[in-house]
């Protein structure tokens, strides 16, 4: 058992909770992100023990273009700043993790600043991938090379020269021993470099007991990037998916096959694949954004506290704030926010309850952590499944019908369950308990004499209508997306061959094929630049519609 088995993350965007501006004018450094630290308290007060934080790093905007790995970004403040957020938070028993962007670097990182002036001569042209000297870029570099996402400001590290691996590695020590992190989240871990990430494994076994890899895969098989070799885990879009979209069209069938595909490609083991869970990020529009109705909340939350994996939080829907994406920003995604607007949210705001409510039963309810999975019932408007591990169980039953349900379910061979949400008791009778979920709602039952939290304090009412809560007030310059504006081509561009269907053929993207989307985002690629093997093959892998919509959309 580790740490993170036992995590409840709570996920923070620095730059945009706290206003930071656009782009890093690289002056004197602002404190900003000691406005974060009284968030700590409320980190720990709604049950989370784990701090998620990042992007951090010097860069030159919206932070995945990093210039300074060992340097915390000026627009938050310095050094110091960062080793006494990580210090006070755990007084508070909250670990922290990371973002390491390890993929790429932005074009000020002093290795491509180099190649820049040195061209042929320099000691790190090997650095990045593919640079070519014959090429060039809009930037009228004189040569071109591999990048992220079609944008050449975020240029691709060559993760198989033994001089970078050795370079992140030393980064990762260096961020332990100042800052004394206890894990990282790898951006963008679906393109990393097998053999890079393995390096990076060893290095972390090395550097601290316990020392957490989680990383961003947005789809493929997930037991190729989490096992003994390379990552602890990975993000779980497959279920992010699920869990709003089963709502919405009430299909739990949909939420349910998805649960049992991934416990299936974890060996059917409670311990065989813990996936990082969550409903929303600074990159996916707001959950509360999401759902079609609003009272889904509270059973959307209970699935993701109880199912099996690592619970996340994305800052400020707690409050259930919204957070829709606009045309070539995820700025919505990021807004600033301040603490002090939402001091009564966890004795007015139904969503702050239920979230509060949920983190102290799954920290009292280590089977909830560990236990396996088994599923009891299955409709399209009621799932119920248990969690058993060490003698311990716990029975969780959602409705996402508008009406109550009187659900039959077996009794695990108790006597009595109480429900920990709702304060329901019910005897079991013939080998089952009947139990009543309300409308829009969902319960954790445990036998009557496990129950470890009192009762009183973990009951939450149900979310029943839209939560109103204060605008975030943001300053004049937006938190810009991670995918930024590319910088217009040169007048005599190439043709590509990728033709945008989305324009020729005047469909919406939302009732394009996955064929169609894979074309439109080539299309939109190669008007930055030219489309890579491993930017083609990346975009041909990719065949989850609601994905590659987001994707498409990113583009201006």
């Amino acid at each position: 058992m580790a740490w993170f088995d036992e995590a409840i993350f709570y996920h923070i965007y620095p730059l945009g909770l706290t206003g930071a501006p656009e782009k890093n004018p690289y002056g004197e450094p602002v404190h900003r992100l000691r406005e974060i630290f009284p968030w700590i308290a409320h980190v720990k007060e709604i049950g989370c023990n784990g701090i998620y934080i990042g992007p951090l790093f010097e860069s030159e905007g919206h932070g995945y273009e990093t210039t300074d790995y060992k340097k915390l970004d000026g627009r938050l403040g310095t050094n110091e700043d960062l080793k006494e957020f990580v210090a006070l938070a755990h007084e508070q028993g909250i670990r922290v993790i990371f973002d390491g962007v390890f993929n790429h670097t932005g074009r000020n990182f002093f290795a491509m600043q180099d190649i820049r002036a040195n061209r042929e001569n320099s000691p790190y042209r090997d650095w990045y991938q593919n640079v070519n000297f014959w090429g060039n870029n809009e930037f009228n570099d004189g040569f071109s090379y591999d990048n992220w996402g079609g944008y050449n400001i975020m240029a691709k590290l060559n993760q198989r020269n033994p001089a970078v691996k050795d370079y992140i590695c030393d980064v990762i020590r260096f961020w332990v021993k100042e800052f004394d992190v206890d894990g990282i989240r790898l951006d963008a871990a679906d393109v990393l470099d097998f053999d890079f990430m393995k390096a990076l494994r060893h290095t972390a076994n090395e550097v601290k007991p316990d020392f957490w890899l989680m990383g961003e895969v947005i789809h493929g098989d997930y037991t190729r990037w989490v096992n003994e070799g390379t990552l602890h885990s990975v993000t779980n879009y497959h279920l992010h998916k699920a869990l709003y979209s089963g709502h919405n069209e009430h299909n739990y069938f949909e939420i349910a096959h998805t649960v049992k595909r991934l416990y299936g490609m974890g060996g059917n083991r409670p311990d065989g694949l813990k996936l990082y869970n969550f409903v929303d990020n600074h990159d996916v529009e707001r959950i509360y954004t999401k759902l079609w109705n609003k009272a889904h909340f509270t059973p959307v939350h209970v699935l993701l506290y109880t199912l099996p994996g690592i619970p996340s939080i994305y800052y400020g829907s707690e409050f259930g704030i919204e957070g829709k994406k606009t045309y070539g920003t995820d700025a919505p995604l990021r807004p600033q926010l301040n603490l002090a607007d939402f001091g009564d949210a966890l004795k007015e705001n139904a969503c702050t309850k239920l979230i509060a409510a949920l983190g102290r039963i799954r920290q009292a309810h280590p089977e909830l952590s560990y236990g396996d999975y088994s599923e009891l019932l299955l409709t399209n408007r009621q799932y119920a499944f248990s969690r058993n591990w060490n003698f311990k169980t716990a029975i969780v039953a959602v409705n996402n019908d508008d009406g109550e349900a009187n659900l039959r379910l077996p009794d695990c061979g108790y006597a009595s369950f109480v429900g920990l949400l709702s304060g329901q008791r019910v005897e079991a009778n013939g080998g089952c308990i009947q139990v009543k979920i309300q409308g829009c709602g969902g319960d954790i039952f445990v036998p009557e004499g496990e129950v470890i939290v009192p009762i009183v304090e973990t009951i939450a009412e149900p979310v029943k209508e839209q939560v109103v809560v204060k605008e975030p007030v943001a300053e004049k310059t937006e938190v810009p997306t991670t995918e930024p504006t590319p910088t217009p081509a040169p007048a005599e561009e190439k043709k590509t061959g990728f033709e945008d269907k989305s324009v020729t053929e005047g469909k919406s993207y939302e009732s394009m094929s996955i064929e169609e989307l894979q074309e439109a985002i080539l299309s939109k690629m190669a008007k930055n630049g030219p489309v890579t093997e491993q930017m083609l093959r990346t975009v041909r892998e990719n065949i989850y519609h609601d994905s590659l919509i987001n994707w498409v959309k990113s583009f201006r």
